[in-house]
């Protein structure tokens, strides 16, 4: 039988003992007795200190019978589970981090993002669908995201771009969703106890084994210590040559005059075309990419993408590389991943976010100029500004919770942030981060 966190909390020795014990604060862990749930990262230090199995930690709120109405369910790791209506592909998602995101618009730009690999999105803002879909706001071939979460069903499309209803693509494309989730109260719970790992079914069949759900989302490791860049990176290089699309001309076909270099971690369209309307005629590479292999294109600069995953466990084949493009003096600038990996790479280190930054609304001081942007984000890694060593400055920081969204080393001539200048979806005022790159190249 599932037992209750306050016996949990009293077979710990209170608050205080079970705050050292699994290295959180005495808040978080009052949050845990407000929010009736234990975060499963912490199970292990928790059953080995009272001797409890994981099937007495699991799913004290868990409803056993399917509500009327309830076509899919969402199943956290601590066996909580949240019905709705299911929408989209039927099955089963793999075990995944959810997350939401705060964004207003662009929920297919968003879904197609590959820094979306190994995560289920809870989206904030209630009407998705409304613009239906298109093969141009794609940011990949693919939805790397493994589900997403909604609170109204999806909305009629309503738009002269749309080819396809959100409905009819997530069909295609093989995700789930369910839909007649509380999110404001989804998103509350991961905002107080940090990103829980997650499974959605949408079984066509409408059975559900809840226990097998709780326990296959308990049971998966977590974004720590996990390299996807690979596993979303091309896997051979090619050319972009595509600029960014306005309402008058659609996409662009500008001119060339440098060769940048781009590593693809994960890289959204949007960041290629940008580059391209900055001028410069991009060479993509894989993930993997050795300095020699960046290197024997001669380029004038070097562009380092977003991409998923722990960039701890990516910087042990991309540290070497951006070294390597460093030593031959090559300016380098980095966005989202890009920029954690560029601080590995100068000897920083990075750290799990309990709750992440996504969306298109994110603030972001400019430290030079003291001017606030408003940005477009989606990490749940931060660079630890603490670790930057002697001759790499900081240069801008996020105003919701100080930390780090940009560095530069002058004497290496680099620099990166942590957020997405292309905004897609989002906010165009970081686009001049791309001139800066360009007049950076000479």
């Amino acid at each position: 039988m599932p037992i209750s966190i306050a016996d949990i909390l009293l077979r710990l020795g209170g608050n205080d003992a079970a705050a050292t014990l699994t290295g959180v604060s005495p808040e978080a862990v009052r949050k845990w007795r407000s929010g009736n749930a234990i975060p499963s990262r912490h199970w292990p230090a928790i059953m080995a200190a009272t001797g409890l199995r994981m099937e007495e930690l699991i799913g004290t709120s868990a409803h056993t019978e399917t509500p009327l109405g309830a076509t899919a369910c969402l199943v956290l790791g601590d066996g909580s589970v949240f019905w709705g209506r299911g929408f989209g592909a039927h099955g089963t998602s793999q075990a995944a981090e959810l997350c939401f995101s705060t964004g207003m618009t662009g929920y297919q730009e968003t879904l197609t993002d590959p820094s979306f690999a190994g995560q289920i999105i809870t989206f904030t803002f209630p009407h998705i669908g409304n613009v239906g879909t298109n093969a141009d706001d794609a940011e990949a071939v693919n939805i790397f995201a493994r589900g997403l979460v909604i609170k109204e069903d999806i909305t009629a499309p309503s738009n002269y771009r749309s080819t396809a209803p959100l409905q009819a693509w997530l069909q295609k494309m093989g995700i789930p969703g369910i839909a007649g989730i509380d999110t404001r109260a989804l998103t509350l719970r991961i905002r107080d106890l940090g990103a829980p790992n997650a499974v959605l079914c949408y079984p066509t069949d409408g059975k559900f084994d809840l226990a097998a759900l709780a326990q296959t989302a308990a049971a998966w490791p977590g974004l720590d210590g996990m390299d996807l860049a690979a596993a979303v990176s091309c896997t051979q290089s090619y050319e972009w040559t595509g600029g960014t699309w306005s309402w008058e001309h659609g996409f662009a076909q500008p001119a060339a005059t440098r060769t940048v270099v781009a590593v693809d971690y994960g890289a959204k369209r949007n960041i290629l075309r940008s580059l391209a309307s900055a001028g410069c005629k991009v060479v993509v590479v894989p993930a993997t990419a050795s300095a020699e292999d960046i290197l024997r294109h001669q380029p004038d600069g070097v562009f380092l993408s977003n991409g998923p995953g722990d960039p701890a466990a990516t910087a042990v084949y991309a540290v070497p590389a951006i070294q390597g493009v460093m030593g031959a003096g090559i300016p380098i600038f980095g966005i989202c991943l890009g920029h954690q990996l560029l601080a590995h790479a100068l000897g920083a280190k990075t750290y799990k976010l309990e709750r992440g930054h996504r969306g298109a609304n994110q603030p972001v001081k400019d430290l030079s100029t003291g001017k606030v942007e408003i940005t477009s984000q989606n990490h749940g890694f931060a660079v630890d500004e603490k670790s930057l060593p002697e001759g790499v400055e900081v240069t801008h920081v996020s105003l919701f919770d100080g930390s780090n969204e940009g560095i530069a080393c002058k004497a290496k001539r680099v620099f990166s942030v942590q957020y997405h200048p292309e905004a897609s979806p989002g906010p165009s005022d970081s686009s001049y981060l791309f001139k800066r790159f360009t007049e950076m190249m000479g």
